[in-house]
């Protein structure tokens, strides 16, 4: 009877505290919404409008993270992606392309996330104004690859921008200097989500004005808001009535994401009940990347995993190189009718991702965001293909600017491609130490880049400078210790050499 009684006790105790949750949950959703109705009632007309509709998303998004219970996923329900889920690349070039792909082409459209700043690298205003090869910029390169295009097979591909609030301004002002190029621009703006509160779960901004304090109220919710802020827009319904069935969509940073026809024309391809309506490019992982997300079956889908969303249990085996063996390089080839039509079907859903951030004044707020790749599941016959790793080359640090600037690569139409001299195919692993973070003091510690043909591993720590015509080999490895510095000699040869200390070299 005790039992029976203790039993029943503990299930009252159990549906007590779901109803206690249910209401609490209830109630944190009506303030969030009375404080979103007083923040829009500080707006009129066209901007009212537009905000009305980034906080119906946040709101969506908000609902999903309180009704979260436990991770996404289940660690025993994981399974590794069928075998033709995830083609080789080979074996899609195999096919050849026809003579007609331009009929392909221009059912293409090229978006670029462009939503990021510089500031990781110390620069100013948006990250794609910085310039990496020749004094081009990462624009300048994707608007010279796809006028390329447009002039090769006489087509119309437009390039696309998704910027944020943060780079939307200095964007347009650039915008103007393409004018008489080959290729249509457009922009969208991704929406403007509040941060909250991270023990009150409520907004930071008292309004909605993006100066002073109040500018740190506001954050742009990841690459996952492609989707919806694409969609209400209006400029995917004009491309779809123009004709244009796929969007190539990469990091704009990326410079291997590059257009490529044995895709397009794979996706083009298939019998229309079979078209794949999304693919994902992933490459094989090295140890430098097992932190990147990569793809698994999941309840019978073809699912992204990133590694936040990994119990802390398997973080090791998930950085596995061995069990998974490939990574999302984040180039991904969609279907427009697709994103509209699960668009309005309220159908596309992406994992929460909650991003815990410490604001300069020392508050604690969470921001919640979503992923473009995780969208994956929600679309038909989709897949993955294991392309070459040169079609990821990301530029997120000025160890990656170096490789990029070197003659590892030669530029030809925006795109960069491996000097045939390099014996290996694979870049050479760079770490450049905090005296080179940023662009401008990393520019003055090279009088001109050095020869890194036959460069394995280079890591430089300290006050270190190289003169002109500088050539490193094998593995090199300067420190200067605190206090020290280095400057390599102009024309100095360094195979498989480590230099320490103080070597410096004054004009007299």
């Amino acid at each position: 009877f005790c039992l029976v009684c203790s039993g029943l006790s503990e299930r009252v105790a159990h549906k007590g505290m779901a109803q206690f949750q249910e209401m609490m949950r209830q109630q944190l959703e009506s303030s969030m919404d009375a404080e979103l109705e007083k923040l829009v009632d500080t707006v009129t007309g066209a901007d009212r409008d537009v905000c009305m509709k980034d906080f119906k998303g946040f709101k969506n998004l908000f609902h999903r993270f309180l009704q979260v219970k436990g991770p996404s996923v289940e660690w025993i329900k994981i399974k590794r992606p069928p075998e033709d889920s995830i083609q080789p690349y080979d074996k899609i070039a195999a096919r050849g392309l026809p003579d007609g792909v331009a009929a392909s082409l221009n059912k293409l459209v090229v978006v670029k996330l462009n939503g990021g700043l510089g500031t990781s690298m110390g620069c100013k205003g948006p990250k794609s104004l910085i310039s990496v090869r020749n004094e081009n910029t990462f624009l300048d390169l994707t608007v010279q690859q796809i006028e390329h295009l447009n002039k090769t097979y006489n087509t119309d591909v437009p390039l696309v921008l998704m910027n944020s609030f943060n780079t939307d301004e200095d964007t347009k002002k650039i915008l103007q200097k393409y004018t008489h190029h080959r290729v249509k621009i457009h922009t969208f703006n991704q929406s403007r989500y509040p941060r909250i509160h991270k023990e009150s779960l409520l907004p930071v901004a008292a309004n909605l004005s993006m100066t002073g304090q109040n500018a740190d109220g506001w954050y742009p919710p990841g690459h996952g808001d492609i989707y919806t802020s694409f969609y209400n827009s209006g400029l995917m319904d004009k491309l779809i009535a123009q004709g244009k069935e796929y969007i190539f969509v990469s990091n704009i940073d990326n410079l291997g994401a590059t257009v490529d026809l044995q895709i397009l024309h794979h996706l083009v391809s298939q019998p229309n009940g079979k078209r794949c309506e999304f693919v994902m490019e992933v490459t094989d992982k090295t140890r430098a990347d097992v932190k990147g997300g990569t793809l698994i079956q999941y309840e019978g889908k073809l699912r992204l995993l990133e590694i936040a969303q990994v119990p802390k249990a398997h973080v090791d085996e998930f950085k596995s190189v061995s069990k998974f063996k490939i990574f999302n390089t984040n180039n991904l080839w969609i279907s427009l009718p697709a994103i509209k039509r699960l668009q309005e079907q309220n159908a596309m859903d992406m994992e929460i991702i909650v991003n815990p951030k410490t604001l300069d004044g020392g508050l604690n707020v969470v921001q919640l965001e979503t992923a473009v790749g995780a969208a994956i599941k929600c679309f038909d016959n989709a897949m993955g293909i294991n392309v070459p790793r040169s079609r990821f080359l990301p530029v997120k640090t000025t160890s990656d600017l170096l490789l990029v600037m070197s003659n590892l690569y030669s530029l030809e139409a925006g795109s960069l491609t491996m000097s045939p001299k390099r014996e290996f195919p694979t870049t050479p692993h760079v770490k450049l130490g905090s005296s080179f973070t940023k662009v401008q003091e990393y520019l003055t510690r090279f009088e001109s880049i050095p020869d890194m043909l036959e460069l394995d591993h280079l890591t430089v720590s300290g006050d270190v400078t190289f003169g002109k015509n500088v050539s490193l080999k094998g593995t090199v490895i300067i420190i200067a210790n605190h206090g020290d510095r280095i400057d390599i000699p102009a024309g100095s040869m360094l195979e498989n050499k480590i230099v320490s200390g103080n070597l410096r070299i004054l004009d007299h």
